[in-house]
């Protein structure tokens, strides 16, 4: 049978992808990699990136808006095509710029998705590939939702490449990629509904400063509609309508389009794992402190679609070097992850860090909870800012800071000095005592504590 034999193949281009793939290839070994989309990942293409772009211009808008008759004697206009085209500057050269890179470090390009023939035996682009190592690589897509009319679903992806707004969206999730969508679209003119199955909003972040944050979102005219069981979709000639029902009550309510945004799960359906006997579970690829598979040891799996990771991109390249490391030396390197910040790029920012508020009361006898909303203090007066908040978690026995949640404008900056800090095993004396410039965000820090 004729095959082509690599050293390391790759599935995914991502930022753990890539990374393992240019690094071993550059260590002598032979590469391939394989993406069934775009070259250069989510957060590069249809992510991260793109999505602060379209932020910035709301920024702007938002910050003008709390400054109006304060030197500020109109609001600027935003212009979504503008902004479109000024993000596709950016997100146009990722797919060949990344795999120029990789062909210029001596890696082999596949596109399409592979699927596992045997345990070391892919099939890809019609060929048969056998590889001594593979790499799953392959991150999140949209969960799929069970539900008369779900074809009609757009997800995230497609919010970030519309090229006009529409005149309402509706967006099935109150996760964190709902909560920015909305927050961009509404600034931008649209008027906006969040449906979601649960209680509240952002269930993985501090329930009381996410409740100010569904106020301030309420406030920009968005519409949150919760504990709701969504039975179906239909098209109407113009609009969807989502036909839900909370308790023991029927709704409806309609707009342009509806999105999918009740979150991500691991992208491995087209892989065919059960014929290359590779472990997995819906949390993603089961993986052992060195990242490798629990059932195949010469599969390994990094970012977002490993079990053991935290869907963030900075830890994706994170565990790709200790995947790479385990490839070219032997298992070696165990994966040691820090506390790992998050960040809700709403306006105001939510950002956390560290143990929430029952999770440490939980792990320690004794535990400080510093809470308090201050839009009185000078940072915020100064640019009229209503929304600011914190709630810092504190270790009685050992002074020592153990959890940061933040509310509030460039909160996504500030709490990387918190992250600082935790992983450091800083106590609140010593934070305090460090000198940072005044009057600035970080130097609020100090008082928060």
């Amino acid at each position: 049978m004729d095959y082509k034999e690599y050293d390391v193949f790759v599935i995914g281009s991502g930022v753990a992808g890539r990374y393992v793939a240019k690094t071993c290839s550059e260590a002598g070994l032979t590469v391939a990699i394989a993406d069934n989309r775009e070259f250069g990942g989510t957060c590069a293409n249809r992510g991260c990136d793109p999505k602060k772009i379209i932020l910035g211009p709301t920024e702007v808008f938002d910050l003008a808006e709390n400054l109006i008759g304060k030197g500020i004697s109109a609001l600027p206009e935003l212009h979504w095509n503008a902004n479109q085209k000024f993000k596709k500057k950016f997100t146009e050269k990722i797919p060949a710029g990344t795999e120029n890179i990789l062909t210029d470090s001596g890696v082999t390009l596949y596109h399409q998705s592979p699927k596992f023939l045997g345990k070391h035996t892919l099939s890809v682009e019609g060929k048969t590939v056998v590889a001594k190592k593979i790499v799953i690589a392959t991150g999140q897509i949209p969960r799929i939702l069970q539900m008369e009319g779900a074809h009609y679903l757009k997800t995230s992806d497609d919010f970030l490449k519309l090229k006009s707004l529409p005149k309402s969206m509706i967006f099935i999730g109150a996760g964190y990629i709902g909560l920015e969508c909305a927050h961009m679209a509404a600034r931008y003119g649209c008027k906006v509904t969040i449906i979601e199955h649960g209680s509240r909003a952002l269930k993985a972040f501090d329930p009381d400063l996410t409740s100010e944050l569904v106020n301030v979102s309420k406030k920009l005219g968005i519409q949150f509609i919760f504990n709701a069981e969504i039975s179906s979709i239909d098209k109407r000639v113009k609009n969807y309508s989502v036909n839900y029902k909370t308790g023991t009550d029927t709704a409806s309510v309609t707009a342009r389009m509806v999105f999918n945004t009740a979150g991500r799960v691991p992208a491995i359906q087209e892989l065919s794992l059960e014929h290359g006997d590779v472990a997995f579970s819906e949390r993603g690829i089961s993986v052992n402190t060195y990242l490798q598979n629990t059932t195949n040891e010469d599969v390994y799996a990094c970012g977002d679609v490993s079990d053991h990771s935290v869907p963030l991109t900075p830890l994706s390249g994170i565990e790709a070097k200790v995947v790479s490391e385990n490839i070219i030396d032997g298992n070696r390197k165990h994966i040691d992850i820090p506390n790992v910040p998050s960040v809700v790029f709403t306006l105001p920012n939510l950002a956390s860090v560290g143990l929430s508020e029952a999770e440490a009361k939980k792990r320690y006898n004794d535990v400080i909870v510093k809470h308090e909303l201050v839009p009185d203090w000078y940072n915020a007066k100064r640019i009229n800012e209503k929304t600011y908040g914190y709630k810092i978690i504190i270790n009685a026995g050992t002074n020592r800071i153990v959890g940061a949640h933040l509310l509030g404008p460039y909160t996504a900056e500030t709490i990387n000095l918190f992250t600082i800090a935790i992983n450091l095993k800083l106590t609140t004396e010593a934070v305090k005592n460090m000198i940072f410039t005044y009057p600035s965000w970080s130097n609020d820090i100090k008082s928060m504590l």
